[in-house]
């Protein structure tokens, strides 16, 4: 295995896997955020450079502790299966002493099948958040306003995370807030009433309106400034969304997003169990 850490290689990399979009989302929204500052603190590893057949992003060094299931997720893009199961094999690369109650795991996305063959087999699928850019974007609802959130937030967001509340978790969701993107709808006393966060993969991770507030278009804001803003940055716009939640599933056919049943999701089966991906094709085409 060999880590990249030339400036030159990442970016070719970046170049690479932007070839093998959408499969290679994961992988390739960590590799965006190495290349532009590395504020998740992650590195990328391959089994041979350049021609590689398999890359994996992982947490940097001993950044967090192997039981952080939160902060030590991995992501892996094989182009080569053998090359993938060696990766595997090679019991140093992965942390095997991960909490079994938190939403740890590891992203692996199977190649494109060749004609002919049916999509790689997939226990749990996820769905890329991306509306498409249009000039008649929704817009607050009044007394509704753009803001931020802050780490003085944290509280909040680990409250009405389904896989947070405790002490672990709001760690993480504070550090998110820290380091990457969102997007937060405040109303008039500056409280928050719906937001989105991003996660070390590029992913949507915590989209969500306070119940008091829902049907009144919040998220659809939410998810379209949190597209743009990423698009406007280079960066694709993804996430996961569970099977049941059918209100979020159907905003995003409403939004344009791409439903992805052919990536494969290696997510602990407990705490993710039920995700489906979209993808958008926007995007994508914008991107060449």
């Amino acid at each position: 295995m060999k880590i990249l850490t030339c400036p030159a290689q990442l970016q070719r990399l970046e170049g690479i896997l932007r070839k093998s979009l959408p499969l290679a989302l994961p992988v390739f929204g960590a590799v965006l955020n190495i290349n532009r500052g590395n504020p998740g603190q992650y590195e990328v590893l391959v089994d041979k450079w350049p021609e590689f057949g398999a890359v994996l992003a992982r947490p940097s060094g001993e950044v967090v502790p192997v039981n952080d299931g939160y902060w030590n997720t991995q992501a892996a893009f094989y182009r080569d299966l053998e090359a993938y199961r060696a990766i595997w094999q090679e019991g140093r690369v992965w942390s095997w002493t991960l909490s079994s109650t938190t939403p740890t795991g590891i992203l692996t996305p199977a190649p494109c099948p060749s004609p002919g063959e049916s999509p790689h087999p997939c226990p749990h699928m996820r769905t890329p958040l991306s509306p498409p850019l249009t000039p008649a974007s929704p817009r607050p609802a009044p007394g509704v306003r753009l803001g931020s959130l802050s780490p003085s937030h944290a509280d909040l967001l680990n409250d009405t995370w389904p896989y947070g509340g405790n002490a672990r978790s709001r760690r993480y969701l504070a550090e998110l807030l820290e380091r990457f993107p969102q997007v937060c709808l405040q109303d008039s006393s500056g409280q928050p009433v719906a937001w989105v966060l991003t996660d070390h993969f590029g992913t949507g991770t915590h989209s969500y309106t306070l119940p008091e507030h829902r049907r009144h278009g919040h998220m659809q804001v939410a998810l379209t400034v949190a597209a743009q803003r990423a698009h406007a940055r280079g960066f694709p716009t993804f996430g996961h969304t569970a099977l049941q939640n059918r209100p979020m599933q159907q905003l995003q056919e409403l939004l344009g997003h791409q439903r992805l049943p052919g990536v494969c999701s290696g997510w602990h089966r407990q705490a993710l169990e039920g995700q489906t991906v979209t993808h958008s094709r926007e995007w994508h085409r914008a991107e060449g």
